[in-house]
């Protein structure tokens, strides 16, 4: 699989081209192969990415601004969503990658185990909090310890069910 990143080689926004080095020093420091895809050049890689990122992502003016980051044919995400699962330690994830071991990621993804009963998941977040997420997906509990359970919502954290 490759990741390809749709970026403008000759942007006047300074913005626009601190999240473009943003993204790809990243996926440098992580040893991550992609392809950078120049828009401002290449029509085609223009009109490719502006017809394949999702409506609901695209702004206003309806026009995609670079970087947009795609898994082959999979669009992943803006900058901003780029930005939020480099925070989050889950770019693996963001890229629909498998991380690599010993890997923060990975790392997570071992703590977060499924329970024998099959309703849900459990994850422990190494403070002493164990969030149990039921398959509901309406509700999950957590539980600090020596404290109650609360029902509710624990932040900067997203959980995924796969039935």
């Amino acid at each position: 699989m490759v990741i390809k990143v749709f970026l403008a080689s000759s942007s006047g926004s300074t913005a626009i081209k601190k999240k473009q080095q943003d993204v790809v020093g990243f996926l440098e420091a992580l040893k991550i192969d992609y392809a950078q895809l120049d828009i401002a050049s290449n029509e085609d890689n223009r009109q490719w990415m502006r017809e394949n990122v999702p409506g609901e992502k695209k702004p206003t003016n309806g026009i995609p601004l670079p970087p947009q980051i795609f898994n082959e044919e999979m669009y992943c995400g803006d900058y901003d969503t780029f930005f939020e699962a480099k925070e989050d330690n889950t770019v693996y994830e963001f890229l629909g990658l498998t991380p690599p071991p010993g890997s923060k990621e990975a790392q997570q993804a071992e703590n977060s185990q499924k329970l024998h009963n099959g309703c849900g998941t459990e994850e422990h977040l190494g403070d002493d909090t164990t969030v149990f997420v039921h398959q509901s997906i309406t509700t999950y509990t957590v539980r600090k310890k020596g404290k109650k359970p609360s029902l509710g919502c624990y932040p900067f954290k997203r959980y995924t069910f796969v039935p």
